[in-house]
């Protein structure tokens, strides 16, 4: 039976705000290398980076209705994550819909299938990372579930996880760990710019890094040209 599941629990929103200032790669790499979707999710207009929490959808192949359900569930912070039940590439979202979602204080959209309408988009300053971009329009015609968890871009997102999304990407946090995963980010930007400071002196990856002792311990091995060549 279809559902719309009204009263989910959203992550903190402070916390959900400040996973965007760190960036997909980071937030990625600071829970584990977990959560990125997959690479075919691309923003359709560059530059554009947010955090929020997920509101859920399904969507049966080139029927865009329950969109429009969900949209009735979307708070302010809120992104719409929309995962269709197969394969499907028509242009599911456009420049009327998103005007609904910003109106509802909706950061943005990502969507497992196409959108279209992209150059309205990003007048309207509406970030959306879709699977397609495609003019194809679809139907409402068949029901689909909202507020439920979803596989979307290959990873699983439930209700109320955290969003985020660049120009890298999406990642997905799941929502019970956005606070460790928002100090281990920032842990890690923290040890970023110490690197950083130690590049810009001159100084090498293999040092900075301690690579060294690893590599020798690999069996790599430092010869002049003439013992290489004498080698031949």
């Amino acid at each position: 039976m279809p559902i719309v599941v009204t009263d989910i629990q959203r992550a903190d929103p402070e916390v959900a705000d400040s996973l965007a200032r760190f960036g997909v790669a980071t937030v990625h790499e600071a829970q584990g290398r977990t959560g990125l979707m997959h690479q075919r999710l691309r923003p359709v207009w560059r530059g554009a980076a947010i955090s929020g929490t997920a509101v859920t959808c399904t969507l049966p192949p080139g029927d865009n209705w329950m969109i429009h359900v969900a949209v009735e569930q979307c708070r302010p912070g809120d992104i719409l994550v929309a995962a269709p039940i197969a394969e499907a590439h028509s242009g599911y979202f456009g420049d009327l819909l998103a005007t609904s979602l910003q109106a509802r204080g909706v950061r943005g959209l990502i969507i497992d299938a196409g959108c279209r309408d992209v150059d309205d988009l990003e007048r309207l300053g509406f970030p959306v990372w879709s699977r397609s971009i495609c003019a194809h329009g679809t139907v409402k015609e068949t029901l689909g579930d909202v507020n439920v968890p979803v596989s979307c871009g290959e990873t699983l997102v439930r209700p109320g996880d955290v969003i985020v999304a660049d120009t890298d990407g999406v990642v997905v946090v799941p929502r019970g760990t956005a606070a460790a995963t928002a100090a281990a980010a920032q842990a890690r930007i923290d040890k970023e710019e110490r690197s950083r400071a130690r590049y810009q002196a001159g100084e090498l990856g293999l040092d900075v890094n301690a690579m060294r002792d690893r590599l020798a311990d690999k069996g790599l091995t430092y010869i002049t040209q003439a013992d290489w060549e004498a080698q031949q």
